[in-house]
């Protein structure tokens, strides 16, 4: 039975290659970049073995306790993201619970994170190749310390599945994840200056992990290196009641969750006033514009979409903080800007099968066209707006803000523009209603990667007379020139988003059908 559970795994991992050539690509794409960076930690194991025995059990213990780490957090953040193995679908089945969990632990090992945190783990063996005891003891502990990684996060999972099973909590981790995401580059500054300036600290630091949880599998071979057998052996009673406690809390879980699944909870909610769609015009655009501004304000999947405009202006404050430079704060209307017009790429998709309501009643496609852009733009225009003047009056930079306005307006009216031709040609693999907003299918990302690209390419082209207008202004200070910036920009623009609401509303009367099986499919 656990070989079954794990052909199915392999299975599963198989036909999902023969769905599309672009899924095929993105997973060869992406097998190879695994391999690239596993043959880098790799080379970095090989390293360690040339540095002192201090060094390499410092260096280990702090990696492989970060890995433990990230294994019982992610699956948290991550929640809702695809299992093969879902206990939910293998309930009705009858397969003895220590079979199920062996077979699950198995299939965590051949999966690609797995894969390569298991071959990770058993090149821990690596630094010590000069002594083969210790280098044995530590292909062991690597074992140990992979298992101990998928069992963490199987733990941790089973254990949230009640609270997970909460469509506001999924929806929350997963925004939760993007911020961290757009504030790598800070972070990981901070995080590298503050481990120069305790760079004497990190041994301390290591040793301590080396007694918890965390780390102790992953000190065993540095202390048995260092001669210190019982210390050696403590550690690794320490991980052996670690690996087993965790398997008796996902054990627990597991068999809770399989005698009750987890169901997402369903009231009867009393008639409400109608919002939105009492607002704004009885029109089909006035409707879809009602219906999209309530998508982005609460689905996911568009609120990713808003954190946007929040955090890019803190980034860009901390990078010219940085460089001492006010041309990365200044900047943030237009990134805004480039973020919400280019975003509305997989609109449609992200209706799924709900887009058969807009062909069953007939609606015109430039109606779905300029009712989508106008729910965007209700709110991008004065969030662009805001951000722009006032990054430019922080920096006094008044004198260039029209021309820098102009610049923004036209970005979010042209790329606005541009998606509504492109999203009513092209469908994309997107998380569906409800799901978590980063859950993705393989070749998901490849396949939007081309259109993605070739819709950043076109809009630079087309926003080419508001960035020599925007530079002659910064070169001159001349005002004439900062507002004819201002006016090209808005007018170019706001034809842009006319030509593009009309040719992308003729392509979608023609393409409707189309749309819908391929969204179908996608489902």
């Amino acid at each position: 039975m656990v070989a079954a559970l794990v052909r199915l795994r392999l299975l599963y991992l198989r036909n999902s290659f023969r769905r599309s050539t672009g899924q095929l690509v993105a997973v060869i794409l992406g097998a190879v970049y695994g391999v690239f960076a596993l043959v880098v930690v790799l080379g970095a194991l090989i390293g360690l073995s040339f540095a002192p025995r201090e060094v390499a059990t410092t260096a280990l213990v702090l990696a492989g306790s970060a890995a433990v780490l990230g294994w019982a957090v992610l699956p948290l953040l991550m929640s809702g993201v695809e299992q093969t193995l879902d206990p939910a679908r293998l309930a009705v089945y009858p397969i003895p619970l220590r079979t199920m969990m062996i077979g699950m632990l198995l299939s965590g090992a051949v999966g690609v994170a797995g894969a390569a945190t298991t071959l990770a783990a058993l090149g821990t063996a690596l630094p010590w190749w000069r002594a083969p005891g210790i280098a044995l003891a530590a292909f062991v502990t690597g074992v140990l310390g992979a298992a101990t990684c998928i069992v963490v996060s199987r733990a941790t999972t089973s254990v949230a599945s009640g609270l997970a099973s909460g469509r506001r909590f999924r929806e929350a981790s997963g925004l939760l994840v993007l911020i961290p995401l757009i504030l790598a580059g800070p972070i990981i500054i901070g995080v590298t200056r503050g481990l120069r300036s305790s760079a004497d600290a990190l041994p301390a630091v290591a040793d301590g992990l080396s007694w918890s949880p965390l780390g102790a599998v992953w000190a065993v071979p540095g202390a048995l290196a260092a001669g210190d057998a019982l210390g050696a052996l403590a550690r690794l009673l320490i991980a052996l009641a670690t690996f087993a406690v965790l398997w008796l809390v996902w054990r627990w879980g597991l068999g809770r969750s399989l005698v009750t699944p987890t169901r997402a909870s369903s009231r009867v909610r009393a008639p409400g006033k109608p919002g939105l769609f009492g607002i704004l015009p009885a029109t089909p655009a006035g409707a879809i514009a009602a219906r999209c501004l309530t998508y982005w304000f609460r689905d996911p999947r568009y609120l990713r979409q808003l954190i946007v405009i929040p955090l890019i202006p803190a980034l860009m404050w901390f990078y010219a903080s940085l460089n001492h430079s006010n041309s990365f704060l200044i900047a943030s209307g237009p990134i805004i800007a480039f973020a919400l017009g280019v975003g509305m790429l997989a609109d449609v998709s992200y209706d799924s099968t709900a887009f058969a309501l807009h062909l069953s009643k007939a609606v015109p496609g430039r109606a779905d066209r300029w009712g989508r852009a106008g729910a965007m733009l209700a709110f991008g225009v004065p969030a662009v707006a805001i951000v722009t003047i006032g990054t430019a009056a922080a920096e006094g930079e008044l004198a260039i803000a029209p021309a820098l306005l102009g610049l923004s307006l036209g970005i979010l009216l042209t790329g606005v523009g541009i998606c509504s031709v492109t999203s009513a040609r092209l469908v994309f693999p997107v998380p569906n209603p409800g799901d978590n907003p980063f859950k993705s299918r393989p070749g998901a990302g490849f396949a939007l990667m081309g259109p993605t690209f070739a819709s950043w390419g076109v809009l630079a082209v087309l926003c080419l007379p508001e960035i020599a207008l925007l530079i002659v202004a910064v070169i001159t200070r001349d005002a004439l020139w900062a507002w004819a910036g201002l006016v090209v920009g808005v007018a170019l623009g706001g034809v842009l988003l006319t030509v593009g609401a009309r040719v992308g509303g003729r392509v979608l009367d023609a393409r409707g059908p189309e749309l819908l099986l391929q969204l179908r499919k996608d489902a």
